[in-house]
């Protein structure tokens, strides 16, 4: 699934030949930071500048001796020859290379999905605008309750984004951290200054104590602002999945002219993909277990958290950017239909002023218990069919004498207006407001 769905970009950050390739960029680094300090003679870079590797080959010889990093350091070595090769990993650890190489995966592929967030945030704050007065009712327990406008709930939704941008991009910089620190983290094998040279050229910064791997309370710091987007982008999603249904019908997905539903019901068009964004953030949010889990190593360093990573990290990754991208897509094309949001708004002849009414009668003196009494009875039995909202209460002679000539303020929406201006000036929409 995640071959299908995974951005090209994403996927080659995680593609075994791009992972080797940041290998071998820590390793040359490392000889330089050595000779730089005189540890190894210069005369020795301009060879191993110019290692390669053969992927093919790494894997045939990883099958021989069961360790990648060896492997690999046995191609790259035969590539550069002796005797050159005799200077690589001098001093390191396979975590050395591993972790920091990683760190690079990790940061190249925060900014890719933040890139994607920052487009998506974009779309929502433009819909926000262009539907800021576009009124409907606004629901809790998915029952209608007072009139909010379009454009104020997707206001709701750039926010979240903002936050969801704002904790990624710290969660990027603090996994952007790698160590060349030795077997436990000690430097007794290699000297602090070629770290703190490797780690300046790849844009990380250094661990401030590392064991023999960086410690995973980063990494799942990382992998919980995944799941806290995936979480974000599935409330949005959800809330159309719910606007599109039969009985609302208040906005739809994109839908192709030759798209089809079902196989079977040709009058089916299903929220597709809404509901595909909706399924693939449980993924991210289920990885975000195994990301804590491996927060508490043995010691200075076990292999229990390894083989998690390499699942859910490239997986969490691939899909946290597919469902920014999808989002987008939908959010770019929504069909926002306000006929509909205005009809149902008047369902049951103007419930959704009952707490205005109820309001008016208790300023007119009236107690609250028997204001509460009277306006839930005219709209409970509007909501049965019995009559309108508005006509049950007119005709009780009571709200006549004590509210009648305030009715017609009473069940104009503009009100409901009068401060949704507000959200917009909170936020810094970077789309005009008109």
């Amino acid at each position: 699934m995640i071959e299908r769905y995974s951005p090209p970009r994403i996927r080659e950050i995680w593609s075994d030949r791009h992972r080797f390739e940041l290998w071998l960029r820590v390793e040359i680094l490392a000889c330089e930071g050595w000779a730089a300090i005189g540890r190894i003679p210069s005369e020795a870079l301009p060879r191993i500048r110019a290692a390669s590797f053969d992927l093919d080959r790494v894997k045939e010889v990883e099958a021989r001796v069961g360790h990648d990093v060896i492997a690999f350091l046995t191609v790259v070595g035969e590539s550069v020859g002796q005797p050159e090769a005799r200077f690589l990993h001098l001093g390191l650890t396979s975590s050395d290379v591993v972790d920091t190489s990683f760190a690079l995966q990790l940061k190249e592929s925060g900014e890719a999905i933040l890139e994607d967030l920052r487009a998506l945030r974009l779309v929502a704050a433009e819909l926000a605008v262009r539907h800021r007065r576009t009124l409907m009712v606004g629901r809790t327990h998915g029952i209608h309750a007072e009139p909010i406008t379009f454009g104020f709930k997707v206001a709701g939704w750039v926010a979240e984004l903002d936050r969801a941008i704002q904790r990624l991009d710290s969660a990027t910089r603090e996994v952007s951290v790698g160590k060349l620190s030795g077997a436990v983290g000690t430097h007794a094998t290699i000297d602090p200054r070629v770290e703190a040279f490797v780690c300046e050229r790849l844009g990380l910064e250094v661990d401030q104590v590392s064991t023999q791997v960086v410690s995973r309370d980063r990494h799942a710091s990382f992998m919980n602002a995944l799941a806290l987007l995936a979480g974000s982008v599935e409330r949005i999603a959800l809330e159309i999945r719910h606007l599109q249904r039969s009985e609302v019908g208040e906005a739809f997905e994109p839908f192709g002219a030759e798209q089809k539903g079902s196989s079977a019901m040709p009058h089916k068009r299903n929220p597709v993909l809404t509901e595909r964004i909706c399924g693939l953030a449980r993924v991210v949010r289920g990885y975000a277990g195994a990301a804590l889990e491996n927060v508490a190593l043995w010691h200075e360093r076990d292999i229990s958290h390894s083989s998690a990573e390499r699942v859910i990290f490239p997986d969490a990754c691939c899909v946290a950017d597919f469902v920014a991208q999808q989002l987008t897509e939908v959010l770019a094309g929504l069909e926002v239909r306000a006929d509909r949001m205005s009809r149902n708004l008047e369902l049951g002849g103007g419930v959704v002023y009952s707490q205005r009414a109820l309001l008016a009668l208790v300023e007119s003196g009236m107690s609250r218990e028997d204001a509460y009494r009277i306006v839930q009875s005219a709209a409970l039995r509007a909501l049965d069919g019995e009559g309108g909202f508005r006509s049950n209460l007119e005709a009780q002679p009571e709200v006549q004498k004590r509210i009648g000539e305030r009715l017609e303020a009473i069940f104009d929406p503009s009100d409901f207006l009068l401060h949704v201006d507000l959200a917009f000036e909170r936020l810094n929409l970077g789309v005009k407001v008109t």
